[in-house]
């Protein structure tokens, strides 16, 4: 065997602990971002979004409730009776019970093996 030879052979073991070595670190490695991420990054980007978004918290007290002068008590009431109809439809209901009934097996000569093609004489 010539030295080019012997160190182009690979080793099947030692090839096996470098694809179980890189998968574990793929693995852990990325648990270990996404532990960060979620420790630090969204407390941070949460942070920015409430900042951008008027930064204060606003009490119940301190939100008014806009009335729209066009929503009248007749459009409120068409719109529940519409919703009532819809979901109170009157659709056929049918019985839950299923039966079966074991079917009688009569004769049939198609399966019957005195019919068959070959006659052993």
């Amino acid at each position: 065997m010539t030295p080019l030879n012997f160190m182009l052979q690979i080793d099947p073991i030692g090839e096996g602990y470098v694809i179980l070595l890189t998968g574990l670190l793929i693995v852990f490695g990325a648990l270990l971002v996404l532990s960060l991420f979620f420790k630090f990054g969204l407390p941070i980007m949460l942070y920015i979004y409430k900042i951008i978004t008027k930064g204060r918290d606003k009490k119940i007290t301190d939100i008014r409730i806009k009335a729209d002068e066009n929503f009248t008590g007749e459009l409120a009431a068409a719109i529940s009776t519409a919703i009532h109809m819809y979901l109170n439809e009157q659709h056929d209901d049918e019985n839950a019970i299923l039966t079966i009934k074991q079917a009688r097996k009569l004769y049939s000569p198609w399966s019957s093996k005195i019919y068959g093609t070959h006659h052993k004489l």
